[in-house]
């Protein structure tokens, strides 16, 4: 028997407050968690039904279904826990009309569950009138929180036009005034640290040099002085990172300008973050105490472009720079200059962990003369290559399969051709749904186009798979005929081309005990 008729209900009442709802004080008292939770367990008492959970979400925006109590509540339907979800109106499900209408329409008749809007009147198990205007009532939602979207953000622009901080955890150095939330003061404990690391960048230290001194006179980082959890790897032991300094030496906030509206999202519901250019950024001068000077600020600025430059400049490309590999914590190796004694002028290798978290001794340093180590690498390279080839066969074997090398040229050039096909479809497919947010198109023209394009991409892909297998069933691949060649043109020069190199090999790894594995962009040679 189908769920839906059954009389026995496992009822999950849901329960959403946006932060936009308790500022709203004709609201406040209506759309209140208690008022809700009232309502709704009265309702379920009155029908007999059984109450398996309240699932409350105070805070969350209806646009974004990405709160914690509604994906709990999913996964407790997908468990078979719960046959029916109750809410106060539409709107507390969601603000968004597309997903909202997608759970209401199809995922929980896919699950066998039956969902109660209480004030608008809708119940999936009846086929009412009410059931049929829910997708206008949730269009209307959606244009509520669009407008007050809006509204939203002309307001904060104001305030950042008129100096005021709106944003919501203050730049390190600083704190949010107790007596103004829009202004911001100097946290004492914090701001001695943002001078140091000004003082020893004007100094001429590099970011990594700032991060050794603060790490060995353990100077804790933000995420210790705040006590909150971040991405960054080693935070948490004391030790800082390069995007951490750069932010600090790069934020002229520091010099008492409030600088604003660096980022923003990309609209009311993609809450993806996007840069902004610098011209769109809103700055007001001398809007709180400022922890360096203008002139301070300028000149670290001006430094860091030098040595930028410099670091350009002098940066060396060699035949295998970016294939080089640390052996054993397989990050990538760098590149390091030697500035003193018998190392000036020279190159060596170095493990980028190791570089990154010396002072932590996660890794060793590889290090290795870097012009050794290409000639190394090339005799290593030379002798593996000659290992594949038997002097028995000759270039005759690949004149007599001329047909099938052929045929893998043709399937190349049509991969190619579907690549590109793919490729164009993908991009139309995201500019149709920009237009979508838009509302350069409407949403059922959306659809429409949407499923044509993605039902024209998985049949491309099925080609696609296709052909990639009919390729590596050959014997003799185009791929394995390029790489004869470039073998060949390999073992002819003293040093080969970059271009060579990139298409033979996929990585090099190097170990502590300096010997060299490389990994090739094929499984082997038909020579």
């Amino acid at each position: 028997m189908n769920i839906l008729e059954k009389k026995d209900y496992n009822v999950a009442i849901y329960i959403r407050l946006s932060k936009e709802d308790e500022k709203d004080g004709k609201e406040r008292d209506s759309e209140s968690v208690a008022n809700q939770r009232n309502l709704l367990v009265k309702f379920v008492k009155d029908n007999g039904y059984e109450l398996v959970n309240i699932y409350i979400d105070d805070g969350f925006t209806g646009t974004n279904f990405e709160r914690p109590q509604f994906k709990q509540m999913i996964k407790d339907i997908e468990l078979g826990k719960i046959n029916m979800v109750i809410t106060k109106d539409l709107s507390r499900l969601g603000r968004d009309y597309i997903t909202t209408g997608e759970y209401i329409e199809k995922w929980f008749p896919k699950h066998n569950v039956r969902y109660i809007s209480l004030l608008d009147g809708v119940d999936t198990m009846f086929d009412t009138t009410n059931n049929e205007i829910a997708p206008f009532k949730a269009i209307i939602n959606d244009m509520y929180s669009r407008d007050n979207s809006k509204k939203i953000k002309a307001a904060l622009r104001t305030k950042q036009q008129e100096g005021k901080w709106v944003g919501g955890c203050a730049p390190f150095g600083y704190m949010v005034d107790p007596n103004d939330r829009n202004h911001l003061v100097i946290n004492e404990k914090e701001a001695p640290i943002v001078k140091k690391i000004f003082s020893l960048a004007l100094e001429g230290k590099s970011k990594n040099q700032i991060i050794n001194i603060l790490f060995d006179e353990k100077v804790p980082t933000p995420s210790m002085i705040r006590n909150v959890n971040r991405t960054c790897k080693y935070s948490e032991l004391g030790y800082w990172n390069t995007t951490t300094i750069r932010s600090i030496l790069s934020n002229e906030l520091y010099t008492g300008d409030m600088v604003q509206n660096r980022r923003s999202r990309i609209s009311y519901k993609v809450r993806n973050i996007v840069s902004n250019d610098k011209s769109e950024w809103i700055i007001v001068e001398d809007t709180h105490e400022p922890i360096i000077s203008k002139e301070e600020f300028n000149e670290v600025q001006r430094i860091a472009k030098i040595n930028t430059g410099l670091r350009y400049k002098k940066k060396i490309k060699g035949i295998f720079d970016g294939l080089i590999y640390c052996g054993e914590c397989k990050s990538r190796m760098a590149l390091q200059g030697g500035n003193k004694g018998h190392c000036h002028g020279h190159y060596y290798t170095i493990c980028n962990t190791y570089k990154k978290y010396s002072k932590l001794k996660l890794c060793t340093s590889h290090s290795y003369n870097f012009e050794k180590l290409e000639t190394k690498i090339i005799k290593q390279l030379k002798k593996i290559i000659n290992d594949y080839i038997d002097e028995r066969k000759t270039v005759n074997n690949l004149i007599k399969n001329k047909d099938k090398l052929n045929n893998t040229s043709d399937l190349s050039l049509n991969l190619i051709k579907i690549d590109k096909s793919l490729e164009t479809k993908k991009r139309n497919l995201d500019k149709m749904y920009v237009d979508k947010l838009e509302g350069n198109i409407e949403e059922e023209q959306y659809s429409r186009i949407k499923n044509k394009l993605n039902n024209e991409i998985r049949e491309l892909e099925k080609k696609k798979d296709n052909i990639i297998k009919n390729i590596y069933d050959n014997d003799l691949s185009n791929d394995n005929e390029k790489c004869i060649t470039m073998v060949k043109d390999l073992l002819n020069m003293e040093k080969p081309s970059r271009d060579i190199v990139i298409r033979l090999i996929k990585k090099i790894e190097l170990h502590q005990d300096k010997t060299i594995d490389i990994y090739f962009n094929f499984k082997k040679l038909n020579v």
